[in-house]
């Protein structure tokens, strides 16, 4: 049996799980630092035979920061487990063919290396900190009014930085949405692609698939739509209320070790 939450042993039904997809910021690591249970969760994942993938929205670092932050916290997680959104953005631009106007954050433009920008005829927009200013969202709304195509990575609202919660692309994407009247097409979560992407890298049907975050709206809700199930952890951005909005099939667990130690245990 799975059950709703490790803590109160409220059943929520069988579960047929052969493959975990995981969040990193708030549910593996908060602000540099590892998550207590963390190794754990992706230990015992290990020792039970059950693959697992890594999904990040996050777009101020590269995927190779990421490693070696995880690495560097004693997490042994290679190139193919993880599954970063703005590489799938830039891997989605190359198939397509298109040239972007990149709205992204100079530390992760490196990840658009080969990328066709000149005389842009799409608008691609990350978490780009200061990049996000008037000017910038104003060229970008000119050429969407042009009839260019919006690529997110992400609706994300906000992120837990080091010290509060801190605004993401999703804002943006919304600003964008509103003036131009063009409907971003978003690649990482709660978009399916990135959800579509891990399952097939595992071999595993999404039904098959289990997602954890912190998240409500992006790793859980967006786990579902793409036909996964759905664990909302209370660590990370998790705020008291959120997971009222769970509707049935979706659990709740205290951490990513609890969440984990549930699917194991169904």
């Amino acid at each position: 049996m799975f059950y709703a939450d490790a803590m109160t042993g409220q059943e929520q039904g069988v579960m047929t799980i052969r493959a975990v997809c995981l969040d990193i910021a708030g549910v593996l690591t908060d602000s540099g630092r590892l998550l207590p249970g963390a190794r754990e969760a992706l230990q015992a994942l290990d020792d039970a035979g059950l693959p697992w993938r890594l999904l990040t929205n996050t777009s101020r670092r590269p995927q190779s920061a990421i490693l070696a932050e995880l690495a560097g916290l004693g997490l042994n997680v290679s190139a193919a487990h993880l599954f970063a959104a703005p590489r799938v953005v830039a891997e989605t631009l190359r198939r397509r063919g298109l040239r972007p106007l990149l709205l992204v954050h100079p530390d992760i433009r490196s990840e658009f290396s080969g990328v066709d920008c000149h005389d842009p005829d799409a608008v691609v927009l990350c978490d780009a900190a200061e990049g996000l200013d008037y000017r910038s969202l104003d060229i970008a709304f000119d050429l969407l009014m042009q009839g260019a195509p919006l690529l997110a990575v992400g609706m994300n609202r906000y992120f837990q930085g080091r010290e509060r919660l801190e605004l993401d692309a999703g804002p943006f994407v919304k600003a964008l949405e509103y003036a131009s009247g063009v409907t971003a097409e978003v690649i990482g979560k709660p978009g399916r692609a990135m959800f579509d992407l891990a399952c097939a890298s595992m071999g595993v049907s999404a039904a098959d698939t289990v997602m954890i975050g912190d998240d409500v709206d992006a790793d859980v809700l967006g786990a579902l739509n793409a036909g996964l199930q759905g664990v909302l952890v209370r660590t990370g951005k998790y705020r008291s209320g959120d997971e009222q909005q769970l509707p049935p099939g979706a659990t709740c667990a205290a951490d990513v070790l609890s969440a984990v130690m549930a699917v194991l245990n169904r």
